[in-house]
């Protein structure tokens, strides 16, 4: 039987031990490190090489979304389970389009997550079972759902331009963007012209409104 290696990052200890001894606890599983943030995932993620990435959402320095990208192209032999509180179909289809193998509530049952990591080994999609499973129909024909949402801006962006867009909704500034990014800040300022432009919007808090509008972005989250 293979031993599936396990990577698990969230920012509070307490989740994280949790989630680790949990699958840990699978004959099938091991555990080979923890991160309490995105930029100490992404460390040991290059150093460890784990199968599956288990990753809060929501994390200081790097959101899991920001680090899907930079897994994917450090160690494209790593899959990604993103964990979080959101149970949004928008969220959920951004993460399965960035290139997430599964997205699972906190709130699910241990289960879910159990199941989400062995499917994401054999390269399969798994949701938790309250995401509506009309978000796979979108991914394979994400032209339908653009027509329902009415704006397809933000598909015009890059990959770089989207993963820059949500450095800044998150309130980064463009150093600490282009030291995330390893770009430099005159790239970072090119980058971002370039997404007020394709989305006709000039300012920052314009950037975040269309971001709660076209669901990229939690209204409820920006209110704490």
């Amino acid at each position: 039987m293979k031993t599936i290696r396990v990577a698990v990052a969230d920012d509070h200890a307490v989740v994280r031990e949790g989630i680790s001894q949990m699958l840990a606890r699978q004959p099938d599983m091991e555990v080979v490190g923890e991160a309490a943030n995105g930029a100490e995932m992404l460390m040991l993620v290059r150093e460890k090489n784990p199968d599956v990435a288990v990753i809060d959402i929501q994390m200081p320095k790097l959101s899991g979304l920001d680090l899907l990208p930079m897994i994917i192209k450090n160690a494209p032999q790593t899959r990604v389970v993103l964990l979080t509180m959101y149970k949004k179909d928008a969220y959920a289809l951004a993460a399965l389009r960035a290139g997430a193998m599964g997205y699972i509530l906190k709130a699910a049952p241990s289960e879910e997550l159990i199941g989400a990591v062995r499917a994401a080994d054999r390269n399969e999609i798994r949701l938790s079972s309250e995401i509506n499973p009309k978000v796979l129909k979108d991914l394979r024909f994400p032209q339908l759902n653009r027509q329902r949402q009415g704006d397809n801006r933000y598909e015009t962006l890059s990959n770089r331009e989207q993963e820059i867009f949500r450095l800044v909704i998150e309130g980064n500034s463009t150093k600490e963007i282009a030291e995330m990014l390893h770009i430099s800040p005159k790239t970072v300022e090119k980058h971002r012209s370039n997404i007020c432009h394709k989305l006709g919007i000039s300012d920052t808090p314009s950037l975040l409104r269309y971001a709660i509008k076209i669901g990229i972005a939690d209204p409820e989250l920006w209110l704490e």
